[in-house]
């Protein structure tokens, strides 16, 4: 295989590959790279070599020859990813046969803006759009035959549901089907979208293992045979069936792990140590992603962070002796300068391009006042076009550029550090939003997008104009950490900080370490959690550089990223800490139930409490003849609209340990959903083989529990309806077992108001996005981890809890930390110190102060966040944002209307 970069990826065409050989690639690792597999002519026997002819740079170098590179490294992080699983392997689904069945990669390919019919969703066969569409899950996954696999994917459900939903947004009278056995939303807001998605019209979740039919000859249409309770096998006719495809290991994992001396499991995945997902079986090689196991991104994110922070703890004492520091020119004095702005039309692949007339948008550009110089680019944000933008404003003396491309919220920085690259200050750049706010929008108006795409870029140009030479500043980093939470994510995180040379103030509000986890004893893998438990807090206690507060409570925190000041009460009277960064780690509770005779009758036990009996061998429990649980109780309902995740692998766990002290015993688990995700699912089928009975009931119809005394015996009778056999079930259990759901801590609104964070609507932690910064706030130098996030299993939680130390310490290494340049300011001449703004400011960034005798309100740069929020309340204009002023807006704003008259009130 060979790389090759294209320089001019505009004027390149993969098109002139006869025989499909060459493929372009776009990511943050390889912004642009075209990608030669070995079907290329050339290098089988030297007949073709068109597209080293076409090539305009001569990138393509067909003499290359593979080359052994020795490095030598303390650690190893594998992160070789997946593959998604090949349909045609099995010849049921008919893919590669049938025209219109595709896979869930290619139906992802359709969707993407740069796939084959520019973001239309076409079929192969004919062309045409397809309106009747269905989804069959788990192709590949929960699979124990000849070419499949036992495990669930874990991602499938929901990526289903994301299809289903950008196709109602291509076309609303769209009629989409998803054949499932369990809608598997476990994750977080994942709930909220499984039932988004089932009440879109036109969208029907059918619970049915079902076949493929045949092709209709005149149409290529397919029919599905599928079940249904009331009217038995019914066979539909689709449009285009997409195979919702599962998830396998790489395919050349073996030799990978061969070659590094590491074991496989059963799946063919990276052998993990079951209580630290990040440690494989040969130390100092650590793995990250989905070569775990099947995983969602934000779990592929916080375990790649974890996997650092483990090799930190190793290489620990290398840390800054390779780095080097970053050199830029010299920044040039710009601001009694005329504006001479460049302007840089990007495509984003066809994101843009397939929408908005670029070109058109070009030429109008360079009608625009004080523009220069303005240029179209395929990917802005690569690294080649980047150094075109450092290039082109150095050679056509640009002093201000404008970017149209899409939102600042991602590539600001980079852009503002390509302007640095030039001797520019950053804060001469403007990003004019054409694609989320154009073309994303409105994708079917191509003229109307690019008349709106040129007016967004005039309004840009603008603002420019007015742009301000601004100055970041940097600010002392106090070396310590805080860690509100002493339970197994507050500890684990607390240790690999402090084994990486930083002190830690680990603060609990009870009386002892180890939170939830106290009352957890096994794993559903067998693992001895208690015994886990007190190695982690005899290390934590024995540590040095980790200081313990107990039964602590937190009064007051002030500061800003770098440098908090904390004050507590506790054992040890009241202390003020002062540290650079806090992690939030205040764990979550169990709900107690009011229903099912919960509290009224000692023989209905939550999960936890028939967990404790069960270690204690307590004898009415290892007695029990029979034993009833109930899932989501306390969750998926209108008071808590979540899945709370654990719940069905915990009601398995205790199951099966039931069963090993008493195979005999009767065990029915009565369930919605059976969400055991992952390698979970080899359990849940464990369970059945060993005659647990599940029984699935509806919201609509919950279970009912009576207690019962019948020939001198006492017990519980529970009812619930049985949909196959169509009539109601009583079973007379000794024991009833609640899932009760996990709930967040009731702590949690005044840790929020404390810390200045958000929380969500179920009131856990709010992070600063969900797949990006899973593990960061919105607030500068507050972290947060384990289920105080959302529930989460004891794997799940130490990854985050890695990852959370390993984002902290990405602060508390450095030295210094850089703050905005766009913050408030105020003229002392014009304020009244009526204290609106400072009521307005949620970050505590403005007090009032005397200032030559009277009273004033001044801002801290340090803690503004450039919100403007107290901008809009400031009666007398006294206050202003630095970055967008008011005659940057005012500007924009003549430039959207140039012909209407401006009424100023």
């Amino acid at each position: 295989m060979e790389y090759c970069p294209v320089k001019y990826p505009d004027t390149f065409n993969q098109e002139i590959s006869n025989n499909k050989a060459i493929h372009i690639y776009f990511s943050q690792a390889i912004p642009l790279v075209t990608y030669i597999d070995e079907s290329c002519l050339y290098l089988k026997d030297k007949k073709c070599g068109i597209c080293k002819a076409v090539c305009e740079n001569n990138a393509i170098d067909f003499t290359q020859t593979p080359k052994k590179v020795e490095i030598n490294v303390g650690a190893i992080i594998l992160a070789p990813g997946l593959e998604p699983f090949d349909p045609s392997l099995r010849n049921e689904y008919g893919y590669g046969r049938l025209q219109n069945v595709i896979t869930s990669m290619d139906y992802e390919r359709l969707l993407c803006a740069t796939g084959p019919y520019e973001g239309e969703i076409r079929r192969a066969s004919d062309k045409k759009h397809p309106h009747k569409i269905a989804w069959i899950q788990c192709v590949g996954s929960r699979q124990v035959i000849p070419g499949g696999n036992s495990y669930c994917s874990s991602v499938c459900c929901t990526y289903a549901q994301k299809q289903v939903i950008l196709t109602k947004e291509h076309d609303a009278n769209a009629e989409c089907t998803i054949f499932h056995n369990d809608v598997r939303a476990y994750g977080k807001d994942f709930e909220r979208y499984y039932e988004r998605t089932a009440n879109l019209p036109g969208v029907r979740f059918i619970r049915s293992y079902v076949s493929l039919g045949r092709e209709i000859p005149e149409t290529k249409n397919v029919t599905i045979r599928y079940s249904t309770l009331d009217e038995g096998v019914k066979e539909e006719e689709f449009d285009t069936v997409v195979l919702s495809v599962g998830l396998n290991p790489p395919d050349d994992v073996k030799e990978l792990a061969g070659k590094l001396g590491i074991e496989l499991n059963e799946h063919g995945f990276c052998k993990i140590n079951p209580v630290n997902p990040m440690e494989t079986t040969r130390p100092g090689v650590f793995v990250s992603g989905a070569f775990q196991g099947p995983m969602d991104i934000p779990e592929s994110v916080y375990t790649a962070s974890g996997a650092s922070s483990q090799c930190g703890e190793l290489l620990d004492y290398r840390r800054g002796k390779m780095s080097k520091t970053r050199k830029y020119p010299a920044e040039k004095d710009v601001s009694k300068e005329e504006p001479r702005v460049g302007v840089f039309v990007c495509n984003c692949g066809a994101n843009i391009g397939r929408v908005v007339d670029v070109p058109s948008a070009v030429d109008y550009a360079l009608t625009l006042p004080n523009v220069v110089f303005a240029k179209s680019q395929l990917f802005s944000c690569a690294s080649n076009c980047a150094e075109e933008i450092t290039d082109l404003a150095k050679e056509k003396g640009l002093n201000r550029v404008v970017i149209a491309a899409c939102s600042p919220r991602t590539l600001e920085p980079l852009f503002r550090d390509t302007l640095r690259e030039a001797g520019i200050n950053p804060y001469y750049l403007d990003m004019a939003n054409i694609r989320e706010h154009c073309s994303w929008v409105h994708a079917k108006e191509h003229e109307e997008a690019t008349q709106k795409a040129k007016e967004i870029i005039a309004m840009s140009v603008a603002r420019a104009g007015h742009l301000e030479a601004l100055q970041e500043f940097d600010l002392p980093v106090n070396k310590a950490a805080l860690v509100v939470g002493g339970g197994l994510a507050g500890m684990t995180c607390a240790l690999s900080i402090a084994e990486q040379g930083h002190q830690v103030h680990l603060v609990e509000k009870n009386k002892d370490l180890g939170g939830m986890a106290r009352r957890i004893h096994y794993t559903l893998e067998g693992q001895d959690v208690q015994v886990y438990l007190h190695d982690l807090i005899t290390k934590v206690n024995q540590h040095p550089l980790i200081n313990i507060y107990t039964e602590a409570a937190i009064t007051e925190t002030t500061g800003y990223v770098g440098n908090f000041v904390t004050t507590l009460k506790s054992e040890r009277g009241v202390t003020e800490i002062r540290h650079g960064a806090t992690v939030i780690a205040t764990g979550a509770e169990e709900h107690k139930p009011s229903e099912y005779l919960y509290g009224q009758n000692d023989r209905v036990l939550t999960n936890l409490e028939l967990e404790e009996k069960i270690t204690a061998r307590e004898d009415s429990l290892v007695n029990a003849k029979s034993l009833v649980m109930i899932q989501c109780v306390g969750c998926r309902n209108e008071d808590r609209n979540y899945c709370a995740r654990i719940c069905c692998s915990q009601s398995v766990k205790n199951a099966l340990k039931l069963k090993e002290i008493n195979p005999d015993r009767d065990i029915y688990i009565i369930f919605r959903d059976m969400r055991t995700y992952g390698f979970k699912e080899d359990y849940y089928r464990e369970a059945a083989s060993q005659e647990v009975k599940f029984i699935r009931y509806e919201p609509e119809n919950k279970p009912q529990v009576t207690a019962v005394e019948e020939g001198g015996r006492q017990f519980l009778r529970i009812t619930v309806p049985d949909d196959i056999l169509g009539k109601m079930m009583a079973i007379d259990a000794d024991f009833l077992a609640l899932a009760a759901a996990v709930i967040p801590s009731p702590g949690n609104t005044e840790v929020a108001s404390l810390f200045r964070v958000t929380l969500t609507p179920d009131n856990f932690f709010k992070e600063a996005h969900a797949k990006l910064k899973p593990v960061e706030f919105a607030t500068d130098g507050v972290y947060l981890c384990g289920t105080a996030h959302y529930p989460k299993h004891i794997p799940e939680t130490i990854s985050q809890a890695y990852a959370a130390a390993s984002r902290a310490l990405t602060l508390l290494s450095h030295d210094t930390v850089t703050a905005s340049g766009s913050v408030c300011g105020v003229d002392e001449q014009k304020c009244i110190a009526c204290g609106a703004c400072i009521k307005a400011c949620t970050y505590g960034a403005i007090e009032f102060q005397v200032v030559k005798g009277d009273k004033k309100a001044t801002v801290n740069p340090v803690l503004c966040k450039g919100c403007g929020l107290c901008n809009s309340k400031c009666p007398t204009g006294a206050i202003s944002l630095k970055h967008f002023t008011n005659e940057g807006l005012l500007s924009q704003i003549e430039a959207a209307f140039p012909e209407r008259e401006m009424v100023k009130k």
